[in-house]
């Protein structure tokens, strides 16, 4: 059975759109209460990133769980792996983000993390979902009685609770003394955490990009625009930085020459790592969109890789199925599940961190045993007629068909809809940078044509 409001990542859209309005909010607060509730401590935990619509959605959130008898914890702007770590530690039902993760501020989304400290599944979603319905079919919810409504506190020390819970996942023996650090908080959930965290294990930190005001939350900053950090590392002769996203669920770097290490090269950062010390876990999970030639390094230490569908929920998945604990996306979700239940920035930083205290290598040098292939992403915004029905048509397959004959055994094709805006991303690879542009074009114009 197919969901109505869930996408890959929550409930995402446009702020003052359905559905990302306070009614549905609420009304979502309330379906959610009533399924996550139904048994266990009656608790929630509201964490959300830096929006100025944060605040409407939290109330509203708030106003649902009540009615639904279910109590709630406020903690406030907190990244999304903090929120899932939070829930777990206070034996809440779940925890609620509240959160667009890398998109601008006029977007904002809702999403759910279990007690366990993992996303919900899709039975739970699917009667959320049943509830839902329910509720704008009567245009009412079954309030519980005036007695039994939830109450609402706030926890005013989330913040160090979840500094101290990055910092137990970095070795005791090990220090950041020596190291100057340029943090990129991107105005978002982080900005009070990340810089913390860094230099309470010793580093010098130049933080940048960490005064939000509701609108300037992923502003041409963040993991999503490095220019800024760029600069900043070369600015300041730093050893390297870090850049995280609005909600802190992904993270991305520069090393001192300010060059950009992705997803792609973490994951075969932190692969090495394991595979040299004799801690490699399995093997490693990547996604469609994984660089061919994260899979052909790995390949050469005999690591094996899978690639699941784009979207951190799969990769974990993946992870569950085959009993692997490192995966990730080229975007910088990184898994490290013996680390975290969820993607986590701050933690994966801290895995590369201690991965150059060991070896004794900058970041530049750990991230040499891997060649990129050239790779091509045009995303394509839909302006009307939906993601699927394109994908569809014929001229769209038979221009994917041309490209792939074009490219042969040298190259692969992927089109595929975002999860959370209205795109479709078209992406080539091969070993030859101007035919993988002229294909990606080429196959993109198919789409904008249609």
């Amino acid at each position: 059975m197919s969901r109505k409001y869930f996408g890959t990542d929550g409930v995402r859209g446009k702020v003052g759109s359905f559905p990302i309005t306070p009614d549905f909010a609420m009304k979502l607060g309330w379906a959610a209460g009533t399924v996550l509730a139904s048994t266990g401590t009656k608790e929630v935990l509201i964490g959300k990133d830096t929006r100025i619509s944060g605040y409407m959605l939290e109330s509203a959130m708030e106003a649902g769980f009540s009615a639904a008898g279910v109590n709630v914890a406020l903690i406030g702007p907190m990244p999304t792996p903090a929120v899932a770590y939070l829930a777990s530690t206070f034996r809440a039902d779940a925890g609620v983000v509240i959160s667009a993760s890398h998109n601008p501020f006029y977007d904002n989304g809702i999403k759910f993390f279990s007690n366990t400290g993992t996303k919900l599944n899709d039975v739970q979603e699917l009667e959320i979902e049943a509830l839902l319905e329910q509720a704008f079919e009567h245009n009412a919810l079954q309030c519980v009685a005036s007695e039994k409504l939830g109450k609402v506190r706030r926890i005013d020390d989330a913040a160090g609770r979840y500094i101290e819970f990055c910092k137990g996942t970095f070795p005791n023996h090990l220090s950041l003394a020596g190291l100057k650090i340029v943090v990129d908080s991107a105005h978002g959930a982080a900005y009070h955490i990340a810089p913390n965290v860094y230099r309470e294990l010793g580093a010098e930190v130049i933080s940048i990009n960490d005064k939000p005001n509701g609108v300037n939350i992923n502003d041409h900053c963040g993991a999503t625009h490095l220019d800024s950090l760029q600069s900043a590392v070369m600015i300041h002769e730093a050893d390297l930085g870090i850049a995280l996203d609005g909600d802190a669920d992904r993270v991305m770097f520069v090393d001192h020459n300010g060059h950009v290490v992705d997803g792609d090269e973490i994951l075969f950062i932190l692969a090495q790592a394991a595979y040299q010390k004799g801690e490699i876990q399995g093997g490693v999970v990547g996604t469609l969109m994984s660089n061919l030639g994260l899979e052909l390094a790995l390949k050469q230490m005999d690591i094996p890789f899978v690639r699941a569908k784009v979207g951190d929920r799969y990769v974990v998945e993946q992870l569950k199925e085959t009993g692997w604990k490192l995966g990730g996306e080229g975007s910088g979700h990184i898994l490290s599940l013996q680390h975290a239940s969820t993607g986590d920035g701050i933690v994966a930083s801290l895995q590369v961190l201690k991965a150059i205290l060991e070896s004794g290598k900058r970041l530049a040098d750990l991230k040499a045993g891997m060649t990129k292939l050239p790779q091509v992403l045009i995303n394509v915004r839909l302006t009307s007629g939906s993601a699927d029905s394109i994908l569809a048509k014929d001229s769209v397959k038979q221009a994917v068909l041309t490209a792939e004959e074009v490219l042969g055994d040298k190259g692969r094709v992927l089109l595929r809809k975002s999860g959370t805006e209205p795109l479709i991303r078209v992406m080539v690879e091969s070993t030859d940078f101007s035919l993988t542009q002229q294909q990606a074009e080429y196959i993109a114009q198919a789409v904008n044509a249609t």
